[in-house]
């Protein structure tokens, strides 16, 4: 697979981006992929923040692991070293093109669909338990979803 930096952003930083950044990692090396490198960060970030509480234990029961993670504000630099950038929600979209992402910029949904399926992925921040563990299975099958694209994507001819 070509050589790649996917960026995924929400809004602080703690939670949905997070995920996507560990989730991703797994299916990396689940897949053998080679060359991609993944980060997150936050529209609204609080620098150095940990990830929730309700991520670190949705993300422990799948065996992966947040705790090293801290939160970081998406800058224009953050936005220039990424190949392919995947937001959470409009908002977040709007944000990184704004701070020169275009063309590079999706809704995840909308990328992992390939078309006609751009919604935001939901934001358990401030839920319970069950809002993070139904969030993470959303992540998991759209990222799924984005590693199947990419996958395509490298094996399709060229003219």
């Amino acid at each position: 697979m070509r050589s790649m930096n996917i960026l995924f952003v929400c809004t602080g930083n703690t939670c949905r981006s997070p995920l996507a950044e560990v989730i991703a990692c797994r299916e990396i090396e689940q897949r053998g992929v080679s060359g991609i490198t993944v980060g997150s960060a936050g529209t609204s970030a609080w620098t150095d923040s940990a990830a929730s509480d309700g991520a670190m234990l949705v993300a422990l029961e799948h065996g992966l692991d947040l705790g090293h993670h801290r939160a970081r504000q998406l800058s224009p630099d953050i936005v220039a070293r990424a190949t392919l950038i995947l937001t959470m929600g409009p908002h977040h979209l709007d944000r990184a093109e704004a701070l020169g992402g275009n063309g590079r910029s999706w809704l995840l949904t909308e990328y992992a669909g390939w078309a006609g399926r751009a919604r935001a992925i939901s934001d358990p921040f401030g839920g319970d338990l069950h809002g993070y563990r139904s969030t993470f299975a959303e992540l998991a099958a759209e990222i799924a979803a984005i590693f199947d694209r990419l996958a395509a994507e490298q094996h399709r001819p060229t003219a």
